[in-house]
């Protein structure tokens, strides 16, 4: 059951000499730490804020001190009437550094605050059984890829050597069980929609192809498209059973990041499976997002394209880093993922090249919301 009380800052009187104002940077979460204020009102009754460990997003722009609270008690648990009225008993959950003991009253209290300008109360938390669904979800969603891996895994090999024999650059077979294992891993759990497909150069055509990276799911999503782009991986995960092993089948190009002359050899590899009528697949960002927002772009796809007069096919995921935001693997929320091809571009200027190509992606990111 919830309870609402409204109250004006002038019904209480602070116990403490500090403040509830919580200065945070913009667009940052804010969590309630300790036990750190009580509230009295002249009718001997003593309010304070509770310890808990989840965090509370913050949905408005502005802070200060709360105008509206939500009381909220757990099932079958009910504090004790004296812990209501007198306020010895109360006394009694702070030490004398501060410091909160979790009683019985307070853990079933559960405090939102409706920031000053802000939303609905209702949206500072996460509810518990949301996060755990999405555990569930994650848990079964790597359940699906695994046990779909294992099983493509047998004709990838079986089909490796007539592959090297009349399609050793593009590899096309190799991708199509590659996008039949990423096709059967995610429809269970969300919809990709597509737009501008008709944007996509003949399957022949060697083209750069780059994205935003936001999501694990990222790689997934676009192995979907149909296209034998050779994708460009740190090395660590070749050593994965099953995956790594495919990767390995299917020519994705290894890179160890901090390492110049791996770097250099990678981009290498890529110009001459160019002028073998191969395509390649950069994110230019370089790794995955951690904010949402679109990183600055390295030039080294966009060298290449200069260099090998290949057009430049941008392309803009959306939805994936919601669906499993970088560093929470290990959940999958529900959602729709969008992919969206943009009109190649071709250009002899890596910088120029670059550059538009960021801003087509930054545009449709800003008009996607």
């Amino acid at each position: 059951m919830e309870l609402s009380l409204r109250f004006s800052h002038s019904s209480f009187h602070s116990s403490s000499s500090s403040t509830l104002n919580h200065p945070c940077k913009k667009g940052q979460a804010v969590s309630i730490g300790a036990c750190n204020r009580v509230l009295a009102s002249p009718h001997r009754f003593r309010f304070s804020c509770v310890a808990l460990k989840q965090t509370v997003q913050r949905c408005s722009e502005k802070y200060g001190l709360p105008h509206e609270t939500i009381c909220a008690s757990r099932k079958h648990h009910y504090p004790l009437q004296s812990s209501l009225y007198h306020e010895e008993e109360l006394h009694r959950t702070y030490n004398g550094y501060g410091h909160c003991r979790r009683r019985a009253f307070l853990r079933d209290l559960v405090v939102r605050s409706e920031l000053t300008g802000a939303g609905s109360t209702g949206a500072s938390y996460v509810s518990s059984e949301f996060w755990f669904s999405s555990k569930v979800r994650g848990i079964c969603f790597y359940v699906v890829t695994a046990l779909a891996a294992i099983t493509l895994f047998v004709p990838m090999v079986l089909q490796h050597p007539l592959v090297l024999m009349f399609d050793r650059y593009r590899r096309k077979a190799q991708y199509l069980v590659a996008k039949a294992w990423a096709s059967l891993t995610v429809a269970p759990f969300f919809k990709i929609e597509y737009e501008g497909l008709e944007n996509l150069p003949q399957a022949d055509t060697p083209a750069m192809y780059v994205s935003n990276h936001q999501s694990f799911l990222d790689i997934y999503t676009l192995l979907t498209l149909g296209r034998s782009f050779k994708f460009i991986s740190k090395t660590s995960i070749f050593l994965y059973p099953i995956i790594g092993w495919a990767m390995f089948l299917l020519g994705v190009i290894p890179l160890k990041r901090l390492d110049s002359r791996s770097q250099l050899e990678c981009l290498k590899q890529c110009m001459a499976l160019i002028k073998k009528g191969a395509s390649v697949f950069f994110f230019p960002e370089g790794t995955r997002s951690r904010d949402g927002k679109l990183g600055t772009f390295k030039k080294g796809a966009f060298s290449i394209a200069a260099k090998t007069g290949v057009p430049v096919v941008p392309i803009t995921l959306v939805g994936t880093g919601k669906i499993m935001p970088p560093g929470m693997e290990a959940e999958l929320n529900p959602g729709s993922v969008k992919v969206i091809v943009h009109p190649c571009i071709v250009g002899n200027n890596a910088d120029e090249l670059c550059n538009e190509t960021r801003n087509i992606i930054a545009q449709e990111l800003t008009r996607q919301g």
